[in-house]
């Protein structure tokens, strides 16, 4: 099988390439590296470019036309930053989404997989969701991913394509072999926070702590990128298998900022030290997931602990110069 993924030189998606290589699956690249990294693309079939880009889709197909499906990772994904640009943040996420898919309709590809976002759900009170809880996305990060979902609804519904969206929750990690990892030196999410803070020595922010948690501080459910990767990967292998079109993928289990803090303090070789202070714009106070129709469907489950995680994230940040200078 071979694949086409857009954003495969970023984070999530050049995980997923590397997970489709050792599967035996054959990932084609199509990135613009705004974001992502052409290191994480080297030795892979690559093109750099913009997903709304349509003579470049063409070519694409064009060059590989035994491509039978489409993971679609391309997306801006920093919450604060969706809240101060709205603008560019719908037009990177959905505008060119549309576009992006209006290219594969034309080219003949029936499967595509989104990578979507668990933020978009409404939290119920015991901070639990499953695929068909509400949904209320809180940022226009979240509603972007919304929206698209809407959209592919829309056009899968009436046209000779299926999309597959995959909602997941927050990736931490690094790819184990060390292939790829955070290719942001600052990210802004709670992990890279800690190891910026480990890094330089620095106090890490609580951002909220009074939310209606178990501690106050915000609840996620942290899933190791090379689970979120092999999740993609069984969903590419049984496609069409099953008939529903959104599953959710995370640990099942809940953890709040403050045990994330602690079980970092755990594996690195020195502790951070630990402040408070108010929520970050765009915060909620996060959800973990239910895991049966993953677990059905995909006959997959996570299966690295956060601990885990924490580990290869500081590993790749030992690296992470390095590979990419």
């Amino acid at each position: 099988m071979k694949v086409l993924i857009s954003g495969g030189a970023g984070y999530i998606g050049s995980t997923v390439a590397s997970a489709c290589l050792d599967a035996g699956i054959t990932p084609v690249i199509l990135d613009n590296l705004v974001t992502g990294r052409g290191e994480f693309a080297k030795g892979r079939a690559f093109y750099e470019g913009d997903i709304a880009d349509g003579a470049l889709v063409d070519r694409v197909f064009a060059e590989h036309p035994d491509i039978e499906a489409v993971v679609h990772c391309a997306a801006l994904i920093v919450v604060p930053d969706s809240v101060a640009d709205p603008v560019g943040y719908y037009r990177a996420n959905v505008a060119k989404s549309l576009d992006f898919v209006s290219h594969l309709l034309r080219n003949g590809c029936q499967k595509m997989i989104f990578s979507s976002s668990a933020s978009i759900y409404e939290t119920g009170a015991d901070f639990t969701v499953d695929e068909s809880s509400g949904l209320a996305p809180q940022s226009p990060y979240a509603r972007t991913k919304a929206v698209c979902e809407a959209m592919f609804a829309d056009i899968s519904a009436t046209q000779p394509i299926r999309i597959l969206s995959l909602r997941y929750f927050n990736p931490i990690g690094a790819d184990p072999k060390m292939r790829t990892g955070l290719q942001l030196r600052r990210p802004s999410h709670a992990l890279g926070k800690m190891i910026e803070a480990w890094e330089e020595g620095t106090p890490f922010q609580i951002t909220g702590t009074a939310w209606p948690t178990r501690d106050g501080s915000g609840i996620r459910d942290y899933i190791h990128v090379w689970d979120l990767a092999t999740a993609h990967v069984a969903a590419l292998e049984r496609f069409d298998t099953f008939t529903e079109d959104v599953i959710n993928l995370g640990t099942g289990t809940g953890t709040t900022v403050r045990e994330l803090a602690a079980a970092f303090n755990e594996v690195a070789d020195r502790p951070i030290e630990v402040v408070e202070t108010g929520p970050r714009p765009g915060d909620v106070a996060g959800a973990y997931t239910r895991t049966d129709l993953a677990r059905r469907l995909l006959d997959w489950e996570a299966r690295h602990s956060v601990a885990e995680g924490i580990a290869h994230s500081l590993q790749w940040a030992r690296l992470r110069e390095e590979m990419l200078g």
